[in-house]
């Protein structure tokens, strides 16, 4: 029997019984150590399946909505749909304005958004729990009162913005195009995977509103959702309420399980295109497999994991480590119908595509001939259980997740098997998974070329197939009719009013000076039993500033920390952690070097060992550092093809000007890494990794007695005097220019406009009065930047503006990706807004708006570990007082508008602008002149082009 026949059945019996609307379908609760989701699951008269997961931790409330639709369910020649109507979903309903879905949860100081994939759409909100009421409200009036909101206007500005996502993401990224074609390649012609959730876009430019209608007519119906509350809410009175909102919206047309035939490839096929966006080639192979929740799809996930996961990995240790290849690794990601297990190599300029795919057979035959061992199966178990207990962190995770198994399973009770199913994996059950759906396999093979002449790995002999009859099940979307819902006891049309807002505690949390200067903080939360530790070495890429020719050197220097220590080669150490599922990471950016720990409650005093082991014993083994440097060095070659990349490095070599360490990127330019040596390396971490200059948070199951047992280590760690070097101040340009960089034939220009600040972090100074200033103007998905290019005119997927310091005066910046035919248009109308708010000043609605949305956010600020690490890392690098909460919430409530005006007068530097453009000269060069800045052109490096600019100037 199929769901929808269950509760049509379930539902007959309920009135033939004469029972109330809404009936308990289960409940579960926890009663031990196991990994579980308490929840209540009901079900109303209309067939909507409600969830209740309640958890009082924290004052938040989180609701998704699922609809068991996304592009599965659209047919050829219309695809898209579902995607599209994530975006139209969020442009009102009869009851709720254009925008205001964002305005409202915004306003109350949450978060939202929605999501599409193949196989379902959800709308998900998180917000204080006294705005419960609201949030329902909204998804029950764009699932019930809807339809009658859509205008053309709408449609059009979407499918506009639609336009946009596509060339952002895709067309306008490296390698943006390849998961489109390996889908249109790999699945059969009208195959709803075929085609990517985002659709064609002839396709979109084909249907209108009335398609839309329809489509939504047949599949949003409330028996073809899943609402899940989750959160500080009592589980009667959600019923209750949404009895009341959702009730009288009617059943929608009856859906059933889709089933289709598993793919078969007979042969091989290989395609390949051009990418002008990259350096690497790149090599992938897809291989059918099954669906989600199949057997299978557990040892098909661990044999994905042996053969290219980790530094011990078959990939990893012939192509990567042998420094044939910057990446190469495998993955089986599985939708509802089907899956695809992939295999990818980006090998270095100059290899044979050819030999890659030869050499991957081989790691075949390697994976074959050495056979999968109990360790291996073992540390994928010990991962699979680790990132199931971190998947409950915050209440959205545990939400989403009882969604998803109810959508998919019928039941949400779905984490406990879930992971049972990954814990009885066997070696037997991944050799058995490897001889049926890879070992001499037909496969799709993509080589995604460079413009440098590389070939494919084999001429393609496959193009998929683009016209004729359609082979799968179509739906039938005639007689379908809207029929408004009747019955309400309320005023619908009436928002509800929200009780008081919930009180937010700050976080109690510990502290310690240790006697070699180190600062550690921290706090314990019993909610899941993880440990999460952040260290932060101050310094990272500012320190470059001692041998600015050899930038990059503390990039390089935190790369050899995650390699070899004296006691364990590269490979050893990551195996341990992968043991006992811990993760040690290290990474530098321009003020600091940061190790990132996270640990199993049960395994961090083996995690803390192997920390003590990576900080206090690397090697800097020769190897580990060749490899190291050619993946950076290669990397940075890389990253001059990226549009986006190039925007913000060249972006930053204006702001700063080149005598500053900040106007080369972290990471280095290619002539800079290439002065590095590893005795260069070893004497950064001597000089520059000291405890007086660290600072340590602590989160997790842990006591501070616990813990500092096990910090023992950190004691030993001895001082060097350091004091970090004063950075040099930023002279600012004469005068706003345009800096254009010419990405021939671009579907979309990258936008960055701004200057250098004169104001460093502070907590409740300049600078943050000045974020509050520019929230209005680009702060949020309301703000005056975004609605224009986004909303109204529709030529971007999303435009911003923002201040970025931290112990040194960073940037104000605005930004956006845009259509190329838009860019001149684009620059003005960021300029536009940016004089008209400096000059006008905050509205009155506006600064209500922002007081409500940055108030009220505190509830969402200490929800998962990592924003108690945020919070607590802020307080220990700033020595703050735990007051500054306090003293923030005063300043947002008490800022007049003569102080935001007055800020936006004087940090808008409007006659000392750089904006940078990235994108095609031709088409744009003549609208650029027509703005009336002077136009200089620049390489990709950010040089500046002498023979063009005459030109341009004439």
């Amino acid at each position: 029997m199929t769901r929808t026949k269950f509760f049509i059945a379930f539902l007959l019996m309920a009135a033939t019984l004469g029972w109330s609307q809404t009936k308990l379908i289960e409940k579960v609760s926890k009663t031990g150590d196991e990994v579980v989701i308490p929840y209540e699951k009901y079900v109303l008269d209309n067939g909507l399946t409600l969830v209740i997961h309640e958890d009082h931790s924290d004052p938040l409330v989180h609701v998704d909505v699922t609809y068991h639709v996304g592009s599965a369910r659209e047919e050829l020649k219309k695809s898209g749909f579902a995607h599209f109507f994530e975006h139209m979903m969020f442009q009102g309903s009869e009851n709720v304005a254009d925008e205001e879905h964002f305005k409202l949860i915004s306003n109350a100081g949450g978060t939202l958004n929605g999501t599409t994939n193949r196989d379902r759409t959800n709308y998900f909100e998180t917000a204080p729990s006294n705005q419960l009421d609201v949030m329902l409200w909204l998804e029950a009036d764009r699932m019930g009162f809807f339809l009658d909101a859509v205008t053309q206007q709408k449609f059009e500005i979407q499918r506009s913005t639609v336009k946009n996502e596509k060339g952002q993401n895709y067309d306008n990224r490296p390698y943006g195009q390849r998961s489109e074609l390996l889908a249109a390649a790999l699945y059969p012609y009208g195959h709803p995977y075929s085609w990517l959730t985002i659709g064609k876009l002839e396709d979109l430019d084909r249907v209108d509103v009335d398609d839309l209608k329809k489509f939504f007519l047949r599949w949003y119906g409330p028996n073809n959702a899943t609402l899940t509350v989750g959160g500080d809410v009592d589980p009667q009175e959600v019923i209750k309420k949404v009895e009341k909102y959702f009730g009288v919206i009617p059943a929608g047309p009856e859906v059933e399980p889709m089933k289709l035939d598993p793919v078969v490839l007979n042969e091989s096929r290989y395609i390949s295109y051009t990418d002008k966006n990259i350096r690497f080639p790149a090599l992938f192979l897809s291989f059918p497999t099954i669906g989600r929740f199949h057997p299978d799809e557990a040892p098909l996930d661990c044999l994905a994991d042996i053969l290219g996961t980790g530094q011990n990995s078959f990939l990893f240790k012939k192509f990567v480590l042998n420094q044939k290849a910057v990446q190469a690794a495998s993955s089986h990601p599985c939708s509802e119908l089907a899956g695809e297990f992939s295999v990818y190599v980006l090998p270095y300029p100059g290899g044979s595509l050819a030999d890659i795919e030869k050499e991957i057979y081989q790691v075949f035959e390697e994976f074959e001939a050495s056979g999968v061992t109990d360790d291996d199966v073992e540390k994928f178990k010990v991962t699979m259980e680790s990132n199931f207990i971190n998947g409950l962190a915050s209440v959205s995770g545990k939400v989403s997740q009882l969604a998803s198994y109810e959508t998919f399973q019928g039941s949400p009770n779905g984490i406990g098997n879930d992971l049972e199913r990954y814990q009885n994996i066997t070696k037997e059950d991944v050799l058995r998974v490897y001889n049926k759906y890879i070992k001499g396999k037909p496969s799709v093979v993509l080589s995604v070329l460079p413009e440098d002449g590389t070939a494919a790995a084999r001429p393609d002999n496959f193009s998929p197939q683009t016209e004729g009859e359609n082979p799968f099940p179509t739906t039938d979307y005639s007689g379908l009719t809207y029929n408004r819902p009747e019955g309400d006891s309320f005023d619908r049309s009436i928002k509800p009013t929200p009780g008081a807002s919930p009180l937010v505690q700050v976080p109690e949390f510990w502290t310690e000076n240790l006697d070699n200067g180190m600062k550690i903080i921290g706090t314990q939360t019993t909610e899941i039993p993880v440990v999460a530790m952040r260290m932060r070495i101050n310094g990272g890429h500012r320190l470059d500033m001692y041998t600015p020719d050899k930038s990059g050197l503390a990039v390089i220097t935190a790369g050899m920390l995650n390699e070899s220590t004296e006691n364990y080669s590269t490979e050893a150490l990551q195996e341990e952690l992968r043991k006992i599922g811990s993760t040690i990471s290290v990474s530098a950016s321009d003020a600091q070097t940061t190790i990132v720990v996270n640990s199993l409650k049960k395994n961090v005093d083996r995690t803390l060992e192997i920390l003590e082991e990576m900080l206090y014993r690397p090697k800097f083994a020769a190897e580990d550092f060749d490899r190291i440097k050619k993946q950076q060095l290669e990397s940075l070659k890389s990253n001059e093809k990226d549009p986006a990349l190039i925007a913000s490095n060249v972006y930053r070599r204006l702001l700063y000007g080149e005598d500053h360490i900040y106007s080369v990127p972290s990471a280095g330019i290619p002539t800079s890494v290439e002065n590095i040596s590893v005795e260069d390396a070893k004497n950064f971490y001597s000089k520059y990794y000291a405890p007086e200059v660290s600072e340590l948070v602590v989160v997790g199951d842990i006591s501070k007695d616990e813990v500092m047992k096990s910090l023992d280590f950190l004691k030993e760690w001895k001082p060097k005097g350091l004091t970090l070097p004063e950075m040099a101040p930023v002279s600012d340009q004469d005068k706003t220019k345009i800096y254009l960089v010419d990405k021939k034939q671009a579907p979309q220009s990258e936008i960055r406009i701004g200057y250098v600040t004169d104001m460093p972090y502070d907590a409740t100074g300049t600078y943050f009065k000045s974020y509050l200033m520019n929230y209005a103007l680009g702060g949020g998905f309301n703000s005056r930047i975004n609605l224009n290019l986004r909303e109204d005119k529709g030529w971007t997927y999303g435009a911003w503006s923002y201040f970025n310091s931290d112990d040194d005066p960073g940037p104000f910046t605005a930004t956006a990706g845009v259509k190329a035919d838009a860019t001149a248009g684009a620059v003005s109308e960021f300029m536009k807004e940016m004089t008209d708010y400096r000059k006008d000043g905050i509205t009155d609605e506006e600064l209500t708006f922002m007081r409500n949305s940055i108030g009220q956010r505190d509830a969402r600020n200490y929800e998962t570990p990592g924003q108690k690490a945020n919070f607590l890392g802020r307080i220990v690098h700033y020595d703050l007082d735990k007051s500054f909460v306090d003293d923030q919430t005063k300043i947002i409530n008490g800022i007049s508008k003569e102080e935001i005006n007055k800020l936006a007068q004087e940090k808008l530097q409007l006659e000392n602008m750089n904006i940078v453009v990235v994108g095609d000269k031709d088409s744009n060069i003549d609208a650029l002149n027509e703005l009336g800045y002077e136009i200089v052109e620049l390489n990709e490096k950010g040089e500046v082009i002498e023979s063009t600019n005459e030109k341009i100037k004439e």
